[in-house]
């Protein structure tokens, strides 16, 4: 048995050509953060080679408690946290490729089409909505995850996440309710008034993981059962990872992306 062989012989479940599919597969991380963190670590150590990160952001002391990979000699030289994510990358696949884009995904488009699959950990309703626009136009499946935390009248506050998985042709974040005409003004009134917001390390490890899950199935099918969307819902006070109960109540296919609207935008000379 090869090195390369024995290095993933507890993965063979995943069929035998699980290692070959994931030498070949090109994935990006939109955000890398306390959960894309986690997701770039943990696609380098299944076998993910190509991985395409985004980020415009460094590491700072205040991320150092979520961000995975990132030291205080980080934060001091306030290193890129595409750069981070960048060496553990390279530390497990010295011969593989980690494209880094220390910038908006928006400013290297062509790339993100390059992309077989789009693990989303951006921070805003505004955020997703385009990116799974973008990710449609290119009929790229989408993987959306989120952490928040919500002030309760009485008792502790609410810790609550999500996974979604975005399939082009099936319902969007807007037939899944998730995204709202309601929810985007809503961010936009509120734009700079909402402070940092609470983050800490083990939920996100938590979604960040169901989403790897997400991205290993739909690349090797090993459960044959991904034909469609996941909506699941996270609830950290009770310690539960659920189907959420709008996934039975969406349209059978996406009102909102028609899959006639694919490519890249076109104008032309009213």
């Amino acid at each position: 048995m090869s090195t390369q062989d024995e290095r993933f012989d507890r993965q063979t479940f995943l069929g035998e050509r699980a290692p070959d599919i994931f030498s070949r597969a090109r994935v990006a991380v939109i955000g890398l953060g306390g959960g894309g963190s986690h997701i770039g670590q943990q696609l380098s150590h299944v076998g993910i080679r190509n991985l395409y990160y985004f980020d415009h952001d460094a590491v700072t002391f205040s991320n150092l408690n979520r961000l995975v990979g990132a030291t205080v000699a980080d934060a001091e030289r306030e290193v890129l946290k595409t750069a981070v994510a960048g060496r553990i990358h390279s530390g497990l696949h010295p011969d593989g490729c980690a494209k880094l884009f220390p910038g908006r995904w928006q400013d290297h488009v062509s790339a993100l089409r390059e992309c077989d699959i789009i693990v989303s950990c951006v921070d805003s309703f505004a955020a997703r909505r385009d990116l799974e626009a973008e990710a449609r136009r290119g009929l790229i499946p989408l993987i959306d995850i989120g952490i928040d935390v919500h002030p309760a009248i009485s008792g502790p506050p609410r810790l609550v996440g999500q996974i979604i998985l975005s399939m082009p042709g099936f319902p969007c974040m807007q037939c899944l309710g998730f995204l709202s005409e309601s929810n985007l003004a809503k961010e936009a009134a509120d734009y700079g008034a909402a402070g940092p917001r609470p983050q800490v390390i083990w939920p996100n490890g938590i979604v960040a993981s169901f989403a790897v899950d997400l991205v290993v199935d739909l690349l090797t099918d090993w459960t044959g059962e991904i034909r469609g969307p996941v909506y699941l819902s996270y609830d950290g006070n009770r310690r539960t990872v659920t189907p959420s109960t709008r996934l039975s109540a969406a349209p059978l296919t996406c009102v909102h992306y028609p899959r006639t609207q694919v490519g890249a935008p076109a104008f032309r000379r009213l």
